[in-house]
């Protein structure tokens, strides 16, 4: 459960950081944000942030168990 949790926390953060530096027009370049579309639906988007995000949320949340 955890990690399901962590997965969402790692996407809020992903979309958010994507959205402010994404529409800069830049990628900034280790965090390869890219516009994704999904049925009509365009956002910003970046694999490195959303795993590094997943990955201290799950840590995080362990270590208050």
């Amino acid at each position: 459960m955890d990690l399901l949790k962590a997965l969402t926390l790692g996407a809020v953060l992903s979309v958010a950081i994507g959205l402010v530096i994404g529409s800069q027009g830049t990628s900034a370049g280790p965090l390869a944000i890219h516009l994704v579309s999904l049925a009509e639906a365009k956002f910003y988007w970046s694999w490195p942030v959303f795993l590094s995000g997943s990955g201290l949320a799950w840590g995080l949340m362990l270590l208050q168990r």
